[in-house]
């Protein structure tokens, strides 16, 4: 594998020195940009887009080619694993991602079959394997997987969820039922993981979208225990380097303690906390990655400048911030604004 260019994400996250703030975001390959459409279009839908290695392949490197981002992240979906154990994935046009079948009982779970990641989600690996060959050693590639309790609340409900009402009767009827469920998908997501740090993901981000949606006892019981057992079996070293790992929980703040405490490299933060009141509360122990709001880019120059300066003020001096949004970029974001935010971090971040 060719030798890194840009390593300076990879350096915070393990809390080495930089010189500036790295930064990506969450999204960055994605419907704002008029290129992703066109290659989406040519694909013919989603998920044709992301079995197709070249097509992952080009809209990956689409955001590289237009901003000095720090890192691509691996174009897939979070549903490809609960879309190889046989739940039947399909997208509904303004209604997002739907399961024809669903999760619902012991036998349900027993069902389903242990995946072989290396040959079920080869279309992943394949995908991996020819963006980190394509990259070239520019910047580092991230894998991901969606967290086990995300993945089960998209099989158990059948697609999104407002109210989260039908996987919430689960856990208070049958317990024991969701923790089968959830045991089995941790297992594979370990393997998911690190098939595609074999393929050459070099750092590797669990999200957990839903984990917000739970009482602070469940959010222990029902999600962060299986993410500290997906980070305990990750693959920690691969190319003679470390690979770091991030938890993401969206509306997670009120657990910064407990998700520093769950082994990986790095907390991601959303919005809703102020990065100073993070650092204060779990210190130096690992990186933090974030957070300023994705409609920030709504704004003019001066706006989104400001609020870089903000965030980067809150974090102050020393390595270990990953500049990001706290979730995904808005699909109706102007493509001109994202330049605007991400030469603000390089060119405000220098003196911290």
């Amino acid at each position: 594998m060719s030798e890194l260019k840009n390593d300076r994400f990879l350096r915070a996250l393990l809390k080495q020195p930089v010189d500036v703030t790295p930064v990506w975001m969450m999204r960055q390959a994605g419907r704002y940009l008029p290129e992703y459409r066109e290659t989406r279009a040519k694909a013919g839908d989603f998920m044709s887009l992301c079995k197709n290695a070249d097509y992952a392949c080009e809209v990956t490197l689409q955001p590289l080619e237009r901003y000095e981002l720090d890192a691509a992240i691996l174009f897939s979906d979070i549903l490809t694993i609960p879309d190889a154990m046989g739940l039947g994935l399909y997208f509904e046009t303004g209604e997002g991602p739907k399961f024809k079948k669903t999760i619902r009982s012991e036998a349900d779970v027993a069902a389903i079959p242990d995946l072989d990641v290396a040959v079920d989600l080869d279309y992943v690996m394949n995908a991996v394997s020819t963006i980190r060959s394509a990259l070239g050693g520019r910047v580092p590639l991230i894998g991901f997987s969606g967290s086990p309790w995300t993945l089960a609340t998209y099989m158990v409900e059948g697609g999104s969820s407002k109210d989260f009402r039908t996987i919430k009767k689960m856990m208070y009827q049958q317990p024991e039922v969701l923790h089968a469920l959830l045991d089995k998908l941790a297992d594979a997501v370990i393997a998911y993981l690190n098939e595609q740090i074999r393929s050459g993901a070099q750092a590797v981000q669990i999200f957990d979208t839903w984990g917000g949606v739970l009482s602070t006892p469940n959010y222990e019981a029902f999600s962060l225990q299986y993410m500290r057992k997906i980070v305990a079996g990750l693959i920690k070293e691969n190319d003679g380097r470390e690979v770091p790992s991030i938890i993401f929980t969206k509306n997670g703040g009120l657990w910064l303690e407990t998700i520093a405490d769950a082994g990986s490299n790095c907390v991601g933060l959303d919005w809703t906390i102020e990065i100073n009141n993070a650092r204060k509360r779990i210190g130096d122990k690992v990186a933090l990655q974030g957070n300023m709001d994705p409609s920030v880019l709504y704004g003019d120059a001066d706006t989104i400048r400001g609020e870089v300066g903000r965030i980067l003020e809150g974090f102050g001096n020393g390595s270990g911030h990953v500049f990001n949004l706290g979730h995904g970029i808005a699909l109706d974001v102007d493509p001109a604004n994202p330049k605007v935010f991400i030469d603000a971090v390089h060119e405000l971040s220098a003196k911290h």
